[in-house]
């Protein structure tokens, strides 16, 4: 969109910080309004009051040229209090009689008509502010209408946004200096990237900001590779924990012992309750083919070497070996002296990820205790 004044463009002004309390809020004017208009800051009579002066034009001083040759007229005091921009080029408008005249081109008749009554009451029919919006918010920016700039934001992000139109929000969100827009906008682009790239907004973007394009394109390839990476430490983590209840499960057999397997020293009931350990049963038959197997050397057989691997694992959990009745657990405990130092490392690193695994789980149940 451009603004034009005898013959000048007009440069868009930087965005001014958005008041907290509008000034008619100060006033206690603040009443409701028709369920078909948007916000309303005074009383029904004082805004009938301001739409009447606006579409009857009495006394009105300023002729707005449109597109198509479109004529709005106005009054001088109202706009220039509720724009400074309209207000710096009123002031550069050249007076024909009584009469000053500015241009606003680029946008719809229908929509800067729409714009210029907002300014007067503060108030638009729904029907307008939806099939506008985009527009009223180029209008907002360039002409530092704050509170109607927040209005079209609000308005877009929770409705009026779609799948087809989302491209273009984006691009006018960045160019209007709308953050919060931008990033719904983005979010949106990314979570629905194959029907967004189908639109023809999209495809006129490509052409026109290909520099736009390339990134969200990476920032989509960002979002994939950070998701496969969540899933592969998700994965760790299942693997960590598994191996946490698996060191649990064992000390537990070789201490209490468990339905028909467990110290010689321990007598087993008849109507023993459920085990509450999830990896004991299958941790109980690694163990009686452990005590079985004729291949029992690590690397002879693959069942025998993955219990050879936990019981080193948990020699390098334990506290105590000299009171465990873990198999092997101080055996262990002596070669560990005698690894070499890659071995070592590998050992330390696999340790240390499952007591952060037991942390991040045990930690929660804590808390809420």
């Amino acid at each position: 969109m451009m603004v034009e004044m005898d013959n000048k463009v007009i440069p868009a002004p930087p965005p001014l910080p958005q008041p907290s309390v509008y000034p008619c809020h100060k006033k206690g004017l603040l009443m409701n309004g028709s369920p078909s208009r948007g916000y309303s800051y005074v009383s029904r009579a004082t805004r009938d009051m301001w739409e009447r002066c606006f579409d009857e034009g009495y006394k009105a001083d300023v002729c707005i040229n449109t597109d198509n040759g479109g004529i709005i007229h106005a009054h001088s005091n109202i706009l220039g209090m509720a724009s400074p921009v309209i207000k710096g080029m009123l002031k550069q408008a050249k007076r024909r009689n009584c009469w000053r005249s500015i241009l606003i081109r680029g946008v719809p008749h229908d929509a800067v008509r729409v714009f210029i009554r907002f300014l007067y009451s503060s108030c638009y029919e729904k029907e307008e502010m939806e099939e506008f919006v985009m527009h009223l918010m180029v209008l907002s920016h360039v002409f530092v209408v704050p509170h109607l700039k927040r209005e079209c934001e609000q308005k877009l992000e929770l409705g009026l946004l779609t799948i087809n139109n989302v491209t273009d929000v984006f691009q006018l969100a960045l160019l209007c200096n709308t953050p919060r827009l931008s990033l719904i906008c983005y979010r949106m682009i990314l979570n629905n990237f194959k029907p967004v790239s189908e639109t023809e907004g999209w495809k006129v973007m490509r052409q026109s900001h290909p520099i736009l394009e390339k990134e969200i394109l990476e920032s989509l390839i960002d979002v994939e590779n950070n998701k496969k990476e969540r899933i592969r430490k998700s994965n760790e983590r299942k693997i960590y924990l598994q191996l946490y209840e698996a060191m649990e499960a064992l000390v537990h057999i070789c201490r209490d012992g468990c339905r028909t397997i467990g110290p010689h020293d321990k007598d087993f009931k008849v109507n023993q309750a459920p085990c509450s350990y999830a990896a004991c049963k299958g941790l109980e038959l690694l163990v009686r083919h452990f005590a079985g197997c004729k291949l029992r050397v690590p690397g002879g057989c693959i069942h025998c070497k993955r219990m050879w691997q936990l019981l080193e694992l948990h020699s390098r959990l334990c506290v105590d070996s000299t009171i465990c009745r873990v198999p092997l657990c101080r055996s262990f405990k002596e070669r560990m002296r005698k690894q070499g130092k890659k071995d070592e490392i590998k050992w330390t690193k696999l340790v240390k990820n499952i007591l952060r695994t037991k942390s991040v789980i045990v930690a929660p149940l804590l808390d809420g205790q």
